[in-house]
Order: structure tokens, then C-alpha cells, then sequence
């Protein structure tokens, strides 16, 4: 908390009234140094004692004693924040823009001290940068991590914006020394790029191609059968329609979860709102315990201001059958955030989160609407499939069916 909060929110709020009596609320911060940086000067690293003290871990535990991870996604966040500071300096304003890619590596199976580490990986010298992330289980002092102790990997896009203007501000580029940092640098590089193309494949951008209306009609001509008295033909109870498995909450966004420039919310606290209301869609589905998989690239598309009021909206978007008994399950969650006198209404971003439950399910939509919120959820699915090996997905989720994620 205090590197994420820099000032009480009580000296926060009579300081920006004092600016606003005396018409003075510019910035008194300096020049940024766009001197290029090493990768490793931004590196840092902390440790959570969650086995250590217990009155710590008792804001990470859910009810059944297992590590909440919407917690750790809340440090997450506030730590690719730190990182982002660490390379840029407090002259501009960084926020976190987009999560590129949060997947667990390992289930976490005990409880343990975790080590969170990271850097900056990708700037050229923008307003962007990308922040990677792992945690794992803490090694012992002077040793590092080792693969299968590595739990959560991660990628954050921060922006830097001039506090005056609001504009991106240029921030230092990466100075490249070693073949390892070579190969981060470009895959950053590639993830920016990725990023892009996905963007292409909008549905904005692209209609279905002849594949996808092929499975689109399919559904939709098995819809007609069920709907058809005389077709003879029932609804298996295993096939949920899509406008069934709709959860919503609304929540006023109190300043306790601000950022450090204090009249926003930090995007830690959008992150654990969208996964928890995730992961109870998942779980209303399909009537078993979810195990989370991945979060694929989400943006920030709009700042959330503190008393403003956040809506999210969550919805089984695509169904995919893995095996015999298991099921991959996508989640959007959709957020909007309006004024407290409901004056005002922004989208703030949507986020897809992919689960798998033991259960053969399977979701049917029915609108045209949700036929394309169908195919752009399958699109996504098959960008995350083709990025990974298959046998380690698959091996990956053999192994989650013994662990328990909230």
C-alpha cells in the first residue's frame, strides 16, 4: 500500500480543493531523463511471507483455505507499477493501459511465501513499455526460481502520460546488453505486435470468414430443432443458452483502492472485481468449482474514478469440450462506469477469462449479437491456442483438476 499510495486521501482531497480555489492545479514535477536504461535497472523483486505471517495470508485465503487469486492479481498490477516507475521516474504519470497475457504455469498447491519478480522488457523510447511478471514459490536466499516452482506469468503495457496534459509523454528506451535481454526485448516486440494484429481480427474489422458462418448457421439450425415442437428433437441438458448464464454487479469505487496519483481507481482492484464476477459466472454454468487458466490481452479503455460507480457485466461467451469429462470455458466480462448521478456512461474495458471445469457443458447462442460474441471469444481461444504448445496445455490441465484457484 504505500508504494502503490503516496499521500492520504484526506491531504489528497484538501490539496486538489486548495488547487481548485487558487485555479493553480499544474504540475510541479521536473523534466523526465530519457537517458536509455539498462533492462536490469529496472528489475526488482519482493517477497510475500504469506507462510510466514498469518495475519497476511489471511487477506490471500478464500473459504476453503486455498490463495484467492484475484488478491494476487490486485499485486500484480501494483507491482508492473513499481517496475514502471522504476524506468521512468516520478515526472510523468504511468497507468496501466492493458494486461497482455496473465497464465498459471503451475497450480498453486500449498501455501508458501511467494516471490513476485519483474522488469521492463519493451520500450523503445514511446510512451509504452511492457512490464513482465512471474511469481513463484520463494526460493531460498541467493538461489533463483526454479521452472516447476514457477506459478503465474505475466505481461502489463504501462503508458506514461504528462501530468500537465494528460498527453503520452516519450519515455527512456531499453539499452540491450546480453542475448538474454535480446530475446526478451523481442518478444516483447512481438507481443506489441501480436497485439495489433488481434486488434485486426476484430470483428470491427473483419466479418466471419466462410468457416466460421458455417458454424454459425450449424447452431443456429440445431436452435430451430429444439424451438420446433414437431422436430421431435429436445434440448440435451448439458446445452446452456447464452443469455442464461448472464451475472451483473454494480459497486461504488471508494478511495481505499485508488492509484498513487489518488483520484483514480488502480487497475488492480478492475482486475479482482472482473475475475471474481468471472469466476462466479463459470461456476453458475457449469455447477462445478472453476480452475482459472488465462486472461487473454485486455485493455483499459477509460480511467475509473474514485465515488464514480462501476458496472460489470459477465457472460459465458464460447465453450470448448477438452477430452472426455473437461470443458475450457471463456468468460467476458464487459465494465462500464458511470457518474454517481448517472450522468455520464463509459465503457472502462473488457476482459475474457478462460477457465476449465470438470463437466461436459456447453453454451448456445441464440441473438445475432451473441453469434459474434461467440466467434470473437472462439478467435481469441484459437490465438492463445496456437501461442502454446498443445502437450504442455494439455498436461497443464491434467494437473489443475487437483488444484483449487478462487
Amino acid at each position: 500500500m504505500p508504494m502503490r499510495v503516496k499521500t492520504p486521501w484526506i491531504e489528497a482531497l484538501t490539496k486538489s480543493q486548495d488547487d481548485s480555489r487558487l485555479k493553480n492545479p499544474g504540475s510541479t514535477q521536473g523534466r523526465p531523463d530519457l537517458t536509455p536504461k539498462k533492462m536490469s535497472d529496472g528489475y526488482y523483486k519482493a517477497v510475500l511471507p504469506l507462510a510466514q505471517d498469518k495475519w497476511l495470508l489471511d487477506s490471500y485465503l478464500n473459504s476453503s483455505g486455498h490463495i484467492r487469486l484475484g488478491s494476487l492479481l490486485m499485486d500484480l498490477d501494483a507491482f508492473a507499477g513499481v517496475i514502471a516507475y522504476r524506468h521512468t521516474g516520478d515526472s510523468v504519470t504511468t497507468v496501466t493501459a492493458a494486461v497482455d497475457r496473465i497464465t498459471i504455469e503451475n497450480p498453486l498447491m500449498e501455501i508458501c511465501d511467494l516471490e513476485l519478480s519483474g522488469q521492463v522488457t519493451y520500450a523503445t523510447g514511446r510512451s509504452s513499455m511492457e512490464v513482465s511478471i512471474q511469481v513463484a514459490k520463494a526460493p531460498p536466499e541467493g538461489q533463483e526460481a526454479k521452472p516447476e516452482d514457477k506459478l503465474i506469468t505475466c505481461a502489463f503495457t504501462m503508458v506514461s502520460l504528462d501530468p500537465t496534459t494528460k498527453k503520452p509523454a516519450a519515455i527512456p528506451p531499453l539499452l540491450i546488453e546480453t542475448e538474454e535481454e535480446r530475446r526478451l526485448f523481442k518478444k516483447g516486440e512481438e507481443n506489441y505486435n501480436a497485439k495489433k494484429a488481434l486488434r485486426k481480427k476484430s470483428l470491427l474489422e473483419k466479418e466471419p470468414d466462410e468457416e466460421e458462418s458455417n458454424l454459425i448457421h450449424s447452431m443456429w439450425t440445431k436452435e430451430m430443432a429444439y424451438l420446433n415442437p414437431q422436430s421431435g428433437i429436445s434440448r440435451p441438458s448439458n446445452i446452456i443458452s447464452m443469455d442464461d448464464t448472464v451475472l451483473k454487479s454494480a459497486m461504488i469505487m471508494q478511495p481505499q483502492f485508488r492509484n498513487r496519483h489518488n483520484f483514480m481507481i488502480f487497475g488492480g482492484h478492475l482486475l479482482k472485481q472482473t475475475f471474481e464476477l468471472a469466476f462466479c459466472c463459470a461456476a453458475s454454468f457449469s455447477h462445478t468449482r472453476p480452475n482459472f487458466l488465462s486472461l487473454d490481452p485486455s485493455t483499459f479503455e477509460n480511467p475509473v474514478p474514485v465515488g464514480s460507480v462501476l458496472y460489470l457485466r459477465a457472460t459465458v461467451s464460447y465453450t470448448e469440450p477438452l477430452g472426455s469429462k473437461y470443458t475450457k470455458v471463456q468468460v467476458r466480462v464487459d465494465s462500464k462506469v458511470r457518474d454517481v448521478e448517472h450522468a455520464t456512461k463509459r465503457s472502462t474495458g473488457m476482459f475474457n477469462y478462460t477457465f476449465l471445469v470438470e463437466k461436459d457443458v456447453q453454451v448456445m447462442p441464440q441473438s445475432y449479437g451473441e453469434f459474434m460474441q461467440w466467434t470473437d471469444a472462439r478467435r481469441r481461444v484459437q490465438q492463445a491456442a496456437a501461442a502454446i504448445d498443445g502437450s504442455k496445455e494439455l498436461s497443464a490441465l491434467r494437473t489443475l483438476q487437483d488444484s483449487v484457484t478462487e
